[in-house]
């Protein structure tokens, strides 16, 4: 069984609207707040309530921020309160570099992994903000979304979802809503433009509702995480949760529903595809004894593949394409792999869609001894079954036998052990 995620983004999303449905599904309050670390600390609180929203029971995430740099001593609930009312948060307009957000997040105390993953969020955010004014990354000021809150809300979301613990994410069309919205830099069509950039190719849609409904937290948050858009995959629904925005709409309620389920098909596959980076950049001025070192690094990091490709380059040099396929979360820390251990001064990326059969490792037992063999399927139907190689030659070394002849063997018995269990080989 592979469990899947399902956020049903029909009123939009927002950052506060993630963790309020995460919680809302049982994400224990405490364990948010001690990933959060200093950061619930360093002049603002959290609280969660249960709140309606359209005739809806949801739960509301509030950052309180404090006018002042001395720590709150209120206490913050460890549990859910019901409230009629809801606190709004004083907005801080604090204008922030990368820099200073990614030694925030490091005062949080997610997993290392989680930490790379909020960070890669706040830097895609950076270079759409940089695209948008022409201006350097490295310059640019993030308003509001380098305010402390919602940096709590991506370092939040970042610990939800591997609370959550799935294997696959999968995304509703996002609503984006319409009309104006006020930013740092005027008043802008909604989206605004930056989260436009974040969306790409995202698919989108203009509900009844005429405000902003998919914030650039929010963008941010479901490009990172969802493998693939579409309707609610086959899943047997084991949690639901409704986070709550701050407004409460008359005409559909304004939460964001996630649900958590687990489906009889393998994560490796999914008629949507994957969503995956692709790294690339050439190479010609670099020692051949270090590209095998580069290539082992990257797969150590993470890298789902990692080949290279002779190419010819300007005036007529020959060279190497690196070309790394990946998780779009690990593009930073691959991007600074591949820049510290190579000699190049640039590189490509590119998000693109890939799709997988399921893999999985399936001992046969040969006349020899066991084999391995590597089986792709779709669903309940086998394309491929190969032995793995090693297992083949390290056999044919104990029986003074070929490899090949080796291989006959496993492939027969591998047939045989199909026939035996009434399946097709």
């Amino acid at each position: 069984m592979a469990r899947i995620l399902y956020l049903d983004c029909f009123s939009g999303i927002s950052g506060d609207m993630t963790l309020g449905a995460f919680l809302d599904a049982g994400m224990p309050f405490d364990a948010l707040k001690a990933a959060l670390g200093s950061l619930a600390l360093d002049g603002v609180d959290v609280s969660a309530s249960k709140v309606l929203r359209t005739g809806v029971s949801a739960t509301h995430f509030v950052v309180n921020e404090h006018t002042n740099s001395t720590p709150s001593t209120k206490s913050t609930p460890s549990t859910l309160s019901t409230e009629s009312t809801l606190r709004t948060p004083a907005k801080s307009h604090a204008h922030r570099h990368l820099k200073g957000i990614y030694n925030l997040i490091d005062k949080s105390a997610l997993s290392p992994a989680a930490r790379d993953r909020a960070k890669a969020m706040f830097e895609r955010l950076a270079e759409a903000e940089a695209a948008i004014h022409q201006m350097p990354v490295e310059k640019v000021h993030l308003h509001e979304v380098g305010a402390i809150d919602s940096i709590i809300d991506i370092v939040g979301a970042a610990f939800a979802f591997e609370w959550a613990n799935v294997e696959r994410v999968v995304c509703s069309p996002l609503n984006v809503g319409g009309g104006m919205v006020t930013a740092a830099h005027g008043v802008f069509p909604v989206p605004a433009p930056a989260t436009v950039r974040i969306l790409g190719d995202t698919p989108v849609y203009s509900g009844n509702v005429q405000k902003e409904m998919v914030t650039p937290t929010g963008a941010l948050i479901a490009t990172a995480y969802a493998n693939s858009f579409g309707p609610i995959p086959a899943m047997q629904v084991k949690r639901v949760g409704y986070g709550a925005g701050t407004r409460d709409n008359a005409e559909t309620p304004n939460v964001l529903r996630v649900m958590i389920g687990e489906s009889e098909t393998a994560p490796g596959f999914s008629p949507a595809g994957d969503r995956v980076v692709m790294l690339e950049c050439e190479i010609d001025d670099m020692n051949p004894q270090l590209f095998g070192v580069v290539m082992d690094r990257l797969y150590a990091a993470g890298a789902l593949e990692v080949f290279y490709v002779s190419v010819q380059m300007k005036k007529n040099r020959p060279g190497t394409l690196l070309t790394v396929i990946a998780p779009p979360h690990l593009r930073a820390s691959l991007t600074e792999i591949v820049f510290r251990e190579t000699t190049t001064i640039g590189l490509r990326y590119q998000d693109v869609q890939r799709e997988c059969l399921d893999r999985e490792i399936v001992p046969v037992e040969t006349p020899l001894g066991t084999v391995r063999f590597k089986v792709a399927r779709r669903g309940a139907v086998v394309f491929n079954a190969v032995p793995e190689f090693e297992d083949c030659a390290g056999l044919a070394r104990a029986k003074n036998m070929s490899v090949k002849d080796v291989q006959a063997m496993a492939v027969q018995a591998y047939g045989e052990q199909r026939a035996a269990e009434g399946k097709r080989p």
